[in-house]
């Protein structure tokens, strides 16, 4: 039975915004779980384990360019397409979205393959065994990586309809068959942490059949939904050019992080892993603000198109409310609660004391990254999908001679490194809400001019 479209355009402005999010926050929390679950398992495997998946890790990490790239496109339009009640163009554009992101994960995974010996080489890792696990975890989840591609994208279109339900149910139940599966491969059958790889490929592609399963068969969205037409390459370079700028965002970020990357692992294997369990951790905040930015992208992209330009500035305001909650919450919480919290996950001494540091330093940054992810949700709904990545990359692109600076030339040795992360998110977050309160001054003027000429010439 189709589901009827959710509109964004009426109601209570704080309820449509909670009720989309929340949902939205479960997913996201879903997708850090399958990470967490992976840490907790592998983390009681030893140090060397832990950090093989930190090194495989930074490759799915970098496939999220390409997936943000077909995702915040398709998200957007197919928002924008239901906010003016054109539901063929919307089913247009949910089509071009998944051929889009099927090509991408094809080519990327193929790289991953061919080039992943000399993409570990890169890291400068002494330990052979570590180069050798890494090398079985890349190998694996390179294979699957079509399903996290095309579920990403099921759960823009999904989202652009107003319904974030569906995509946190289908995810939910990835997430319970991972963390079944993870103790079962990593020890019972004695993969490791291959067997982290094998568990994560295998739980994605049952999200992936669940949601074709609906979109196809079930007709949830679409009366009659087809997969394999001919190419609509305008609606492609449409959906491309919109998620181009967040998709160099999130390639350049995942790039800068893998040169800090290498700049840790200067100072041993351990901090390697320390610095992706505590990026795990602090997922915790960036997952939920993410939560509220497509939240918000979704609703604002509903109201841009449908023209009700007093909405969009409503949900902007309540969204930001949002995240200046959220900050102030895990600012306290990794501040105060580094020890136990880090302890969940790693258990030798020396490894705690460096988890403990790093959450510390990065609590000082959570309010304004809550601060820059949630605006660049009101930025992609208006379509400005350039703006937010001009702040992300430039601000990204500063932590690399800060992190040199600091951790060689002052005492903070490692915790330089950290400051240079926490640093760089205080400068975007500042930026990015200096420039949606121009941009949004700047829009209302001109709807308001556009407004007067058109009563005069009735008049």
């Amino acid at each position: 039975m189709r589901q009827r479209r959710v509109a964004l355009t009426e109601g209570s402005i704080l309820q449509g915004l909670v009720r989309m999010a929340l949902p939205i926050v479960g997913t996201s929390f879903i997708q850090m779980t399958y990470s967490l679950t992976d840490m907790f398992w592998i983390g009681r495997v030893g140090d060397k384990a832990l950090s093989a998946v930190a090194i495989g890790g930074f490759f799915m990490w970098m496939a999220n360019a390409f997936i943000v790239m077909a995702k915040t496109g398709t998200e957007v339009r197919v928002a924008q397409r239901n906010g003016a009640k054109r539901e063929k163009d919307a089913e247009g554009y949910a089509r071009s979205g998944l051929q889009l992101v099927i090509l991408l994960a094809v080519v990327y995974s193929a790289t991953l393959l061919i080039l992943r010996r000399p993409l570990i080489g890169f890291f400068n890792i002494e330990s052979a065994e570590v180069h050798t696990m890494a090398y079985r975890y890349l190998t694996i989840i390179a294979s699957g990586m079509i399903f996290p591609f095309a579920a990403q994208v099921f759960t823009g279109i999904y989202n652009g309809h107003g319904d974030s339900r569906t995509p946190f149910v289908i995810n939910v139940i990835g997430l319970s068959l991972n963390m079944v599966l993870d103790p079962l491969f990593i020890f019972g059958l004695g993969w490791g942490a291959a067997g982290a790889a094998a568990a994560t490929v295998t739980a994605q592609f049952v999200a992936f059949a669940i949601f074709f399963y609906k979109i196809k068969i079930q007709h949830s969205l679409f009366a009659n939904f087809t997969f394999f037409t001919k190419f609509d390459l305008p609606t492609m370079r449409d959906i491309g050019g919109l998620g181009f700028y967040p998709g160099l965002q999130s390639g350049f970020f995942t790039s800068v992080s893998m040169i800090i990357a290498r700049l840790v692992s200067s100072f041993g294997d351990t901090p390697l892993g320390i610095q992706k369990v505590g990026s795990q951790i602090e997922a915790l905040t960036w997952m939920t603000a993410v939560g509220i930015s497509v939240a918000l992208s979704a609703f604002v992209g509903q109201n841009y198109g449908a023209q009700q330009w007093n909405r969009v500035i409503a949900g902007y305001r309540t969204g930001f409310g949002l995240a200046l909650g959220l900050g102030t919450f895990t600012t306290a919480l990794f501040f105060f609660g580094a020890e136990p919290i880090f302890a969940i996950f790693v258990q030798e001494p020396e490894s705690l004391a460096m988890g403990v540091q790093y959450l510390r330093i990065l609590a000082a940054s959570q309010l304004f990254m809550c601060v820059e992810i949630t605006i660049s949700g009101v930025f992609n709904g208006m379509g400005q999908t350039k703006i937010p990545s001009v702040i992300g990359v430039v601000g990204n692109g500063l932590r690399i001679p800060i992190a040199l600076f600091l951790s060689q030339y002052t005492f903070l040795g490692l915790n330089g490194i950290w400051w240079s992360i926490s640093i760089s998110s205080i400068l975007k977050g500042t930026v990015a809400w200096l420039w949606i309160e121009h941009t949004l001054r700047a829009e209302r003027a001109t709807t308001t001019m556009e407004g007067d000429l058109q009563a005069q010439s009735i008049k």
